[in-house]
């Protein structure tokens, strides 16, 4: 069995509040950690059908401005849980994008069940 997957890493300022802001995509946090008190946080969150992000604050890490397309099976629920009000509906997906705390774009989408 290959167990193999990818994670994308995204630049935090205040990784504490990004984990706390994703939590409307339906993210809960994983694990945590910092070298020493005082050094900066890497925290790991995931949700439940198993897409995982890291949120880091060191430096070197990440760029800013990043995007990451998240496939969920309801598009609309995550979207309301976002406040979001304006769906696209696409060929390729019913989608919506927001920015984080520091302006990493999450693309949400909904494959149409005409393209599964």
């Amino acid at each position: 069995m290959d167990d193999a997957h990818a994670v994308a890493v995204l630049r935090a300022t205040d990784a504490e509040a990004s984990a706390e802001w994703y939590r409307r995509l339906g993210f809960t946090e994983e694990f945590r950690h910092q070298f020493e008190p005082g050094m900066p946080w890497y925290i790991g969150i995931r949700r439940a059908d198993a897409a995982r992000l890291h949120l880091s604050e060191h430096r070197g890490d990440a760029r800013p401005d990043t995007l990451v397309y998240l496939y969920v099976p309801d598009v609309d629920t995550v979207a309301a849980a976002c406040g979001v009000t304006h769906i696209h509906d696409n060929p390729w997906a019913r989608e919506f994008e927001v920015k984080d705390p520091d302006g990493n774009r999450i693309r949400v989408g909904t494959v149409p069940q005409s393209r599964r």
